[in-house]
This record gives C-alpha cells, structure tokens and sequence, in this order.
C-alpha cells in the first residue's frame, strides 16, 4: 500500500490545478527571493551590529517572551474552557478570540488606545488607582504584542485539547485527582505538541508586530521601538539597513516554522503504535508453564484461592520485596500496604435517574457483573456512579457516607475504561501510583505499594515501560493495578479483560478474584463473557434500555435468563412471546409446545439450548411436538462440535448444535433444505 500523499507511478496532477498551484509558490517565493537577492552581504554584519538595531533586538526579545507570558497566562484557561466548558454564547467568544488576527493591526491599536489610553475606558481608572500608563510605556507595547498574538496560542491549544478524548481526565478524576491537578499532570502534558506550536506561533507574532504597536504604545526608541519598527525608520534614510534587518526576522520566522514542522495545532500523544505481541516468556518473564504451576484454573471457582506466586520473584531485590508484600497483603498482614483500605466495609445504595432508571442496592464484598445489549445502558450506568454524565444520575452511598454531592475525585471511586486511559507520558509505575500521589501518599510508599499492584497482576518487570512500549493485554493489567491500588471503595470496570488473551485473561481473572474476595467494597464488571460473568459476579444485574430486567446469582441467571440477548450469550436459542395453555406464541410467528407453560397471556421467553434442536433431512416421526421445516444458512466450529443456523419461515431463527459426523451423514451445507425437531420437555419457558 502506497503512503499517503506520496504521488503513485504513472499519474500526473491535471495541468489546471498544478499550473495556479505552481503560480501561488512562485507569488509566495518572489517577494522572500527579493530580500535574499537585495541584501548586501557584505554589510550584513554591519547592520545588525549597529547600535540602534542591537537596541530594537533586544526589546523585541524582551516584548515578544513578556507577549507570550502573558498568553500563556490568559490564553491556556481560555483553550481549555472553549474546549472542554459548554456555555451560552460559546461562538461569540470563539469569534472574539479570532479578531484580532483578522483585524487590521493598525485598527487594533485604535481599540487598544481608547480601552488603555489616557482617555480610554480604563485608561484614567489604571492611572489614578495604580500609576499605570500603557501608551508610550513598554508595557503598552508587551499589551498590543499580546492581543494580536495570544489567539495563535488559543486556536492551536483549543485544536489538541479538542482532540484529547476525555476519558484520560475522567479517569485521572475517578483515581482522587482534583481537577487542578488532572488539569497539569495530565491535561497540558498530554496535550504538549499543541501547546508548544501554540506557543511558537505566538512568539513569532509577537516579534514581529507592527501595526498596533505603533498606533497604541508609539514608536520610542529604546521604549517602544521594536525590530519591525526598526525596519520601517530604516526604509527612510537606510534601505540596505532595512533589508538586512528584514532578513533577521525573515530567518527567525522561518526558523520557528520548519522548528515546528508543519504542526499548526498539535496532536495529543495519545496515539498509540501497533502494539507488541501479547506478553510472554520474552517480555513479562511469564510462561504458560509459569501459570500452570500456579495453580490458576477456571473451572468455575467463586470463592477466594490462594494467591499466586508472582512472577517477579526473579526479577530482582527490589521486585521480590513487592511480591512479598502482595503475598502479605493478600493475606490480611496488616503491615501490608495494600491491605490498609481492605479493613473497612463499604456497602453501596443508589437510585440512578435518567437514562438508565433502577435502585442498586449491595453489601460489602458483593460483585455485580452488569450485562445487557448495546445500548442497554451499562456505560451510562457506571458513568452515573462516578458522577460523569449528564444522561442519568446517581444518589450514591457508600458506606455510612452520601458522596451525591462530591465531585468525581472525592467519590472514591475507581474506574477502568475499556480501553484502560493509561497516561501516555507516564511509565506503567507511575501510572499505578498516580491515585495514590494524588490522595497524598509520600512517593516512596506510593511506587512501592504500585509496585505491589503490578507484581500482583504479573506486570511487575514492565514497571518502567511506557504505555506505548505495552501490548493491549499488558496495558489492560497495568490499567487494573492502578484502579486497585487507588484504595476505591466502589470499583466500575467496564470490560476490564476485553483485550487479554485466554491464557492471560485466567491469570488475571484470577488475581482479580483473589483481590475482590477480601474488598471492603463493591465491585461492577460490565461484560459481555459469559464466563466472566460467572467465574467472578456474585450477583448478574440485567440491563436492557436503562431498566433492570433481572437481577440474581449466576446460577439463577443462567438457569432462568429473562432476557433473549443474556440467553444467547449464554449460547442457546431465546425466543419471546406470549403464554398459551400449550406453551407459547412466538412473536416471530409460530407456535412452541412445551411442559409447563405459565398462564395464559403472560409475556414470557423460550429458552431452547442448541444440543436440544436435532436436525433432519426428512420430516421426523415420533415424539417430537415442536418440527419446522428449514434451510441451513452457516455452520461454524465451536470446540469439538459444530453449530448450525438454520432459518425457517414457520419459527424463529434457531442454532442447533450437532458433532461433525452427524454434519456428513446428513449432508449439511449452506442453502441445504432440513428439519427441525424440539421436544416439549426440552423447552422452558420463563415469565417476562
């Protein structure tokens, strides 16, 4: 695949773009060749060594870096709250900001004069209250530098914190960082490119102001005079000086931009490169080996087990001293530091409004996985608890404590997002200590006790990796270490283990059981895996356009689903209708006979598993009360069987499930004609 931008062999650009193309270069090149063809090189020394140019040069400097001070004080906040603030009026102000660089230089200065002049608006006020008078001052010349100036900085600041996705604050907030501090240990770093763009852009617009300068602070040498001011005394009595000069700011203008390489606005460093292989021997110091000897099966385990072993042991004094404290920890040493939150008990009440509408209610230790289609409201549910949306809310109590009113960083709770919003500019141990710092934990014991985390999550020997050093899987682990160690007492993890592999994702789902059975809180997992749902929720809350369709065990869940999206997660056939003497009208047309029906007219769901349905190439004989003719319309493998779509035009679409002999025998492909058989007492149908 060919590169963006670069030209494929045998095309040419149509001669009517390229030829005013060609045009605009040579119109934009000319007039810098005249500067470069009429300077007189061997005086250039000369005049930029004069007395009055080395003068009108060190004011500008002077003006110019007092200008983008200035900027950055007032210009950072105004990016940041046309960026990130929603207000009334938003456009007007946006409209502001872009005046001055379309107005012209000598109006500005007007404007300027009769705002800060003698006999402007503030003018006499500044004057009798504070001794201040711009016009004729140097002051007034950093004043008119800067309002022609600052909405460089703004437009590309505002452009780069407008390209930073939220999350990295929201996350930063739900780890106890105030906004203060989100604001410039993540925010301003991450936004950096655009920021120092900004800020070059301003700083060669400062330089070289002319027109406002002139007309509001005047043309003082020593006091006002500038280097552009310079230049156009010197086209009076000096046109050679004048070119000379001319060529000064020429070079510093064309430095500043091949400097910045085209980057007008900056890009958040978010962007992450193609990510390395998921973790192995070569780069965690795991191996399967390792996990298998550490015992870390799945086979449907609930309750707490024994901590692994950390792969760190290995990995040096330092990582050895981490894993030893997670044992501790893991263990209820009180001298451990992770183990420090774990002797509270914090049980959750909330009554979430909006949007997503139900009451919430768990003891301490209790973990809900929260499952339900696209758009059930599952997000919009954990955002709610953390107090980050306007689509619904939460009156939250954790504990003995109502945090409804707090801010997000006061809520204490911790929040995974999917794709885990690890800091960029941070290692993984920085990151894992952030909630920690944040909370005002001294350094050393924050590192230490992160170091634990990622010991604990088999990351340990990646501490000092970037994010963008991470595979998915890892940075997912790292994610987890740092919403851990924040010592949250609700945790929300929005499919936290989507981007592991199977083999990883047993040993975190491990680690992260290990770690939920002693929490003093509550933890939500919204998930899509069935076996996540399973092997870690003590309870499996339904979702299903905002409203709670069913909230019980695992087991029950399992057993009875109420919702057809839950049941085919769970693999089997889910068809809803209404309850008939002998079973159920499906809404997808046709009837289901089946034992023990609810009473008639009841809303009720069909659950049929895929092993129940058999297939046939000739209508079935005998038993079987449910049989519909059908054509087959995908086979796949799953394990060592296949299932089989098949569509009818008398019932539902239904998956069967059949081994691959069964597939030969009978001939099976795709547009295949078959038949399809239920019995009765392999059907259940569940009240909705």
């Amino acid at each position: 695949m060919k590169r963006a931008g670069v030209r494929t062999a045998g095309t040419r650009p149509p001669l009517a773009l390229a030829l005013p193309a060609l045009l605009a270069v040579a119109f934009l090149t000319l007039p810098l060749l005249g500067i470069l063809v009429r300077t007189e090189w061997g005086e250039l020394a000369d005049h930029l060594r004069s007395p009055g140019t080395v003068e009108a040069l060190k004011l500008s400097l002077v003006v110019s870096f007092w200008a983008l001070g200035l900027s950055l004080l007032l210009g950072v906040p105004l990016a940041w709250l046309l960026a990130r603030v929603p207000f009334p009026g938003k456009a007007l102000v946006r409209s502001l900001v872009l005046l001055p660089m379309v107005l012209p230089p000598t109006v500005g200065g007007v404007a300027l004069l009769l705002a800060f002049g003698r006999r402007g608006l503030l003018g006499p006020w500044l004057e009798s209250t504070f001794g201040i008078v711009f016009p004729f001052h140097t002051s007034g010349a950093v004043i008119a530098a800067t309002f022609v100036a600052m909405p460089f900085l703004v437009i590309s600041l505002e452009g780069a914190l407008g390209g930073l996705r939220p999350r990295y604050e929201e996350t930063a907030a739900s780890l106890g960082a105030s906004p203060v501090r989100v604001f410039f240990t993540v925010t301003l770093p991450m936004v950096a490119p655009g920021l120092i763009a900004g800020a070059a852009l301003t700083w060669a617009r400062a330089l070289g102001e002319f027109g406002a300068t002139i007309t509001f602070a005047g043309n003082l040498p020593g006091t006002t005079q500038t280097l552009p001011l310079q230049v156009y005394l010197l086209l009076q009595d000096e046109p050679e000086a004048a070119t000379s000069v001319s060529l000064l700011l020429l070079a510093i203008a064309m430095g500043v931009l091949i400097a910045l390489r085209g980057r007008w606005t900056g890009t958040p460093s978010d962007r992450r490169p193609r990510p390395a292989p998921e973790a192995g021997a070569s780069d965690t110091g795991l191996s399967d080996s390792g996990l298998s000897d550490s015992g870390l099966s799945d086979s449907g385990a609930t309750g707490p087990v024994a901590p692994e072993s950390g792969p760190a042991e290995s990995a040096g004094p330092e990582s050895a001293s981490a894993s030893a404290s997670a044992s501790a920890s893991a263990s209820g040493d009180p001298s451990a530091p992770a183990a420090a939150a774990d002797t509270e008990r914090w049980a959750l009440h909330a009554d979430v409004t909006g949007f997503t509408r139900l009451t919430l209610d768990a003891d301490p230790g209790t973990t809900i996985a929260v499952v339900g289609p696209n758009g059930a409201g599952k997000t919009t549910l954990l955002r709610a608890l953390l107090g980050l949306t306007p689509r619904a809310h939460a009156d939250l109590r954790l504990g003995g404590e109502d945090v409804t009113a707090l801010p997000p960083h006061r809520r204490h709770v911790a929040w995974v997002p999917q794709d885990g919003a690890l800091f960029p500019h941070m290692s993984a141990l920085a990151n894992t200590a952030y909630g920690l710092r944040a909370q005002g934990v001294a350094r050393a014991e924050a590192r230490r006790e992160a170091r634990t985390w990622l010991d604990r999550l088999g990351v340990g020997p990646l501490a000092h990796r970037r994010p963008t050093q991470l595979s998915g899987g890892q940075a997912q682990r790292v994610a987890l270490a740092r919403a851990l160690a924040a010592r949250p007492r609700l945790l929300v993890l929005d499919e936290p283990l989507a981007a592991l592999d199977q083999t990883t994702r047993a040993h975190v789902r491990h680690t992260l059981r290990t770690h939920l059975a002693g929490f003093g809180g509550v933890c939500l997992i919204v998930t899509h895996d069935p076996v996540e749902a399973v092997s870690l929720a003590d309870r499996v809350l339904v979702l299903d356009e905002g409203r709670a369709l069913q909230d019980a065990t695992p087991v029950e869940v399992t057993r009875h689903p109420r919702s057809p999206w839950v049941a085919r997660m769970l693999g089997r056939n889910a068809w809803p209708g209404t309850a008939t003497p002998e079973g159920l009208a499906l809404s997808g047309g046709g009837t289901l006979v089946a034992t023990d029906p609810p009473p008639a007219g009841t809303p009720a769901l069909a659950i049929v598993a895929p092993e129940a349905v058999s297939v046939h190439r000739e209508r079935p004989e005998g038993s079987p009360r449910n049989v519909w003719p059908g054509t087959v319309r995908e086979i796949t493998a799953s394990g060592s069987r296949l299932r089989v779509l098949i569509t009818s035009d008398r019932a539902p679409d239904l998956v069967a499930e059949i081994t691959p002999q069964s597939a030969a025998e009978l001939g099976l492909a795709d547009g295949v004609r078959v038949w399809t058989s239920v019995k009765a007492t392999e059907a259940t149908i569940v009240p909705l």
